[in-house]
C-alpha cells in the first residue's frame, strides 16, 4: 500500500482541506499520514481523528517586526532534521501541502528528494508559502481562476483550477436540517461564524445587535468558536437565538441559512458557493497580506456576495443588511445563483484524481 503525506494546518482553512483530501485518498485505498505544526489547530484536532499524524516545531513569522523572528534559525534545523526523519520513515509516494507553517519544508524537502508533490493555494492572493514552492513542485491546485494571474510558477509545474477541497452539498438535507436544528422552518434563518476559531469583533457587535432589536423576526445560528463562547453563552434563547461554540457538521446550518454572515476565508466561501448561500463577508483584517480582504473583494465584484470591512460593521449596519437581504426575495436568489456559478462542489474528488496521476507518473 502506498503512503501519502498531507502537511498542512494552522487554521481550520488549512486543516479542514488536508482532513477532506484525507478522506478521499483513504478511500482510495492508500495509506494517509497528516503532518502539522505543534502550535497550530492541528495539535488539538488530529488526535480526535483516526489517522497516523505528526507535529513539527513552529514559531509564529512576523512579517513586520522581522526581529523577533530572532529564534527561526536554530528552529529551521530542527525542522528539516524533523522533517528527513518522517520522509525517511514513511517512504510517501506523494506529499501535498494545504498551507500552514508544516507544508512549507515538509514540501520543499520531498520536491528535492524527487518525491512526486503538490500544493493547495485557495486564497485569491497567494500566500507566501505557495509563492516560493510554486517554483518547485510538480502541481498546484487553486481555489478560484483569479489566483492564477498572481502565481510564477517552474517550468515543469502545472496548474490546475479546481476550487477548494470541500465536503459536496448533500442535498437531502434541505428537508430536514431545520428539525435537526431545532428551527422554524416558517422564519428566515440567519446563519453567523467567524470560522473555525471563532472572531471576537465579530461577536461583539452580534451580540450588541441581539441586544438591542426588542422584536426578533428571524433566527439566528450563532457559532461563536470555542475561546470567547462563555462570554455570549447567555444569549442563547432557542428557539430563536441558538448560540453555539462550533458548529461540526455545519451542513445542516448551511442548509437551512437564508443568509450568513462569516469571515471570507476561503473554505468558508468555497461552501457558502455550493450550497447557494447568500453572504455579507466580513474579512479577518490581520490575515496574512489581508487576503481575506482580497477573498471577499473577488466575491463583491462577481456579485456572489456583498463585503463590509469589519471597521464599518456597526450594529447599525449589520442590521441594516440583514434587514434587507431578508426582505429582499430576489436579490437574495441573485446572489445565490452568481455563488453557485462560482461553486466546485467536485474540487475534492478532482484534486484525488490528480494526485493519482502525479503518483502513477513518478
Amino acid at each position: 500500500m502506498s503512503t501519502a503525506l498531507i502537511a498542512g494546518g494552522g487554521s481550520g482553512g488549512h486543516l479542514i482541506p488536508a482532513l477532506n483530501i484525507a478522506a478521499a485518498l483513504r478511500d482510495t485505498e492508500r495509506r494517509v499520514v497528516l503532518i502539522g505544526a505543534e502550535r497550530g489547530l492541528e495539535a488539538e484536532r488530529l488526535p480526535k481523528k483516526d489517522y497516523p499524524y505528526h507535529l513539527l516545531p513552529s514559531e509564529p513569522i512576523y512579517r513586520k517586526q522581522w526581529w523577533k523572528n530572532w529564534k527561526w534559525p536554530a528552529l529551521a534545523m530542527r525542522l528539516i532534521r524533523g522533517v528527513d526523519r518522517i520522509l525517511a520513515e514513511e517512504k510517501p509516494s506523494l506529499v501535498i501541502g494545504t498551507g500552514g507553517y508544516a507544508a512549507g519544508p515538509v514540501v520543499w524537502r520531498a520536491a528535492q528528494k524527487g518525491i512526486p508533490t503538490a500544493i493547495l493555494e485557495q486564497d485569491a492572493l497567494p500566500g507566501l508559502t505557495t509563492r516560493w514552492l510554486a517554483k518547485r513542485v510538480r502541481n498546484v491546485y487553486l481555489g478560484q481562476p483569479e489566483i492564477e494571474a498572481h502565481l510564477a510558477v517552474g517550468r515543469h509545474t502545472k496548474v490546475f483550477v479546481t476550487g477548494c477541497p470541500i465536503v459536496p452539498p448533500d442535498r437531502s438535507l434541505k428537508d430536514r436540517a431545520h428539525g435537526l436544528l431545532g428551527l422554524d422552518r416558517s422564519v428566515p434563518t440567519v446563519l453567523i461564524t467567524g470560522g473555525g476559531q471563532g472572531s471576537l469583533a465579530l461577536n461583539k457587535v452580534v451580540a450588541s445587535w441581539l441586544q438591542k432589536r426588542s422584536v426578533l423576526d428571524l433566527q439566528v445560528i450563532w457559532a461563536t468558536g470555542h475561546k470567547s463562547h462563555s462570554e455570549f453563552a447567555h444569549l442563547h434563547a432557542p428557539p430563536r437565538v441558538h448560540v453555539v461554540s462550533f458548529l461540526d457538521p455545519i451542513a445542516p446550518a448551511y442548509a437551512a441559512a437564508d443568509i450568513a454572515v462569516t469571515r471570507s476565508g476561503m473554505m468558508t466561501i468555497s461552501e457558502l458557493c455550493a450550497w447557494g448561500v447568500p453572504a455579507l463577508l466580513v474579512p479577518l483584517p490581520t490575515a496574512a497580506a489581508d487576503h481575506q480582504t482580497r477573498n471577499a473583494e473577488v466575491m463583491a465584484r462577481a456579485g456572489a456576495a456583498i463585503h463590509v470591512a469589519q471597521s464599518d460593521l456597526t450594529v447599525e449596519r449589520l442590521d441594516r443588511e440583514v434587514t434587507e437581504l431578508v426582505g429582499n426575495r430576489a436579490r437574495r436568489d441573485q446572489l445565490a445563483t452568481v455563488a453557485r456559478g462560482r461553486a466546485r462542489p467536485g474540487a475534492t474528488a478532482e484534486i484525488v484524481a490528480l494526485l493519482e496521476a502525479l503518483e502513477a507518473a513518478g
